[in-house]
């Protein structure tokens, strides 16, 4: 026995070794089926080729994009509302809506009334407003619920409307609110609402569902009204009372016929998670009564690993490309793909005015050091590139030529674009767009141009940091 054992060993490591050059290969082969960006496949490809004994376990992990079950087993993302709003303005039928469609979005829908929400108390008061004003149904679901004065209150407001009558729905993520998923809401559960977190991490659903976390906000009340945009439900982004150090953030109140359809996104997600069957639940509730509420025309759109195509990365293309003047985009976060990268250069280079303004710290280095050299280059080729000094600004959104607007949920970096679920809403009608850019200036008002660089005494650990953070930033 003792002869054999080094040769029992010896198989054994060939065996291992044969294993894991195929699953290596079989990695490869389905990295390079998916539709990642250059930058992204590349990253993966490294990690699973230099260092396999690292790389395939997080790409096991964390390496999921799209998933065709996940496509296959959730409700439709594009619904048509019942209530149709025909939509024949120029703009709203025009190559960025068209191009959206294309891409498995919902058509634009008219008959809308959109109201912003610029800061962090006003936001909580009009949820809370919306809260207590619901008589049917509550539909909430968020990112991050904190366990903080904001979190607590909100808890209480939903389980006290659960007592009453009112059927409440919260849908968690489950990274995001890891710590108040299941203790902290217990009482909205006692009082007879229902609470569900979308993809646990422990035990994982499937490959990849570590990595693919619900970013979506979304608030529908009674079918009737709706809030969407950055503001989780935490003390950083909302609250009763106005705080200096409050996170700068955006939203909006819609009511209309959109609102159907983002109730349809809510519900989509959460029979995905809970189980329960969307065609019971329209048998419940029954199809909405959405009168035209006002003019405004609006596009939502759903992206993620639960939507075929990449519907808000190619509506952004759509809007670089359409710009006939200007184009501002304010983010917490700017990692672009090579190909937005190069088109704002080349607007910017052809005498577009194109405005971008981020935070001057974000609340992630690693995001910070990522986006220098972009920053820099954008800046070289005519960006007007404005840091937010005040404190973090979390606002999300994109205006081009005063004629369409983009708010919602996604970030301007590459897991919001082809990672996460996102949220999003175009914006076609003028006075919208321009409430939209009165706020933008609000926070250029606010802001400093980007100090120009000096590359030849950029210090040693400086270059290293920002270089690494560029090469993770595919997986950031």
């Amino acid at each position: 026995m003792e002869t054999e054992s080094p040769l029992y060993a010896e198989i054994l490591r060939h065996l291992l070794t044969v294993g894991g050059f195929l699953l290596a290969v079989f990695l490869i082969a389905r990295l390079m089926s998916e539709k990642r960006q250059p930058g992204n496949t590349v990253a993966w490809l490294l990690g699973i080729v230099l260092i396999p004994y690292v790389g395939v376990p997080l790409y096991l992990l964390f390496g999921g994009r799209k998933l065709q079950r996940l496509v296959a087993r959730k409700s439709r993302l594009s619904p048509v509302p019942s209530a149709v709003t025909a939509v024949t303005s120029p703009v709203a039928t025009g190559a960025i809506a068209q191009a959206l469609v294309r891409e498995g979005g919902c058509a634009p829908v008219g008959g809308n009334a959109v109201r912003f929400l610029t800061r962090g108390d006003e936001a909580y008061a009009e949820l809370e407003r919306q809260i207590r004003g619901a008589r049917q149904t509550i539909h909430l679901m968020t990112f991050i619920l904190g366990r903080d004065d904001t979190g607590k209150r909100i808890v209480e407001l939903l389980a006290q409307r659960a007592r009453e009558g009112v059927k409440v729905r919260l849908l968690l993520d489950a990274v995001g609110c890891f710590l108040s998923s299941r203790g902290f809401v217990d009482p909205i559960r006692r009082a007879g609402g229902e609470v569900h977190r979308f993809m646990p991490v422990l035990p994982l659903q499937w490959r990849g569902s570590a990595n693919l976390r619900n970013h979506r906000k979304i608030a529908v009340f009674d079918q009737q009204s709706a809030i969407l945009g950055g503001h989780n439900l935490a003390i950083e982004y909302m609250g009763r009372l106005p705080l200096k150090k409050r996170w700068r953030d955006f939203g909006a109140v819609i009511e209309g016929p959109a609102v159907e359809l983002l109730n349809e996104v809510f519900l989509a997600d959460w029979c995905y998670a809970s189980g329960q069957s969307v065609d019971t639940l329209h048998a419940e509730s029954g199809a909405p009564v959405l009168e035209p509420r006002g003019a405004c025309e609006l596009q939502v759109i759903a992206s993620g690993p639960d939507v075929t195509g990449d519907p808000l990365y190619e509506g952004i293309l759509s809007f670089l490309q359409e710009a006939k003047r200007r184009i501002w985009i304010i983010t917490p976060y700017f990692i672009p793909d090579e190909v937005i990268f190069r088109s704002l250069l080349v607007k910017a280079r052809t005498g577009h005015e194109v405005k971008l303004v981020v935070p001057a710290r974000s609340n992630h280095p690693i995001a910070d050091q990522a986006r220098r050299h972009y920053l820099r280059e954008l800046q070289k080729a005519g960006v007007q590139v404005l840091l937010y000094r005040p404190g973090m600004m979390h606002c999300k959104g994109m205006i081009i030529d005063d004629r369409v607007g983009l708010l919602g949920s996604a970030n301007f970096d590459l897991r919001s674009l082809f990672v996460n679920f996102e949220i999003g809403v175009f914006v076609y009608s003028e006075p919208e767009v321009h409430a939209m850019r009165a706020w933008a200036q609000e926070l250029m008002g606010h802001s400093h141009p980007l100090a120009a660089g000096k590359p030849s005494r950029r210090r040693l650990l400086g270059n290293i940091a920002e270089d690494v953070s560029r090469l993770l930033a595919p997986l950031l």
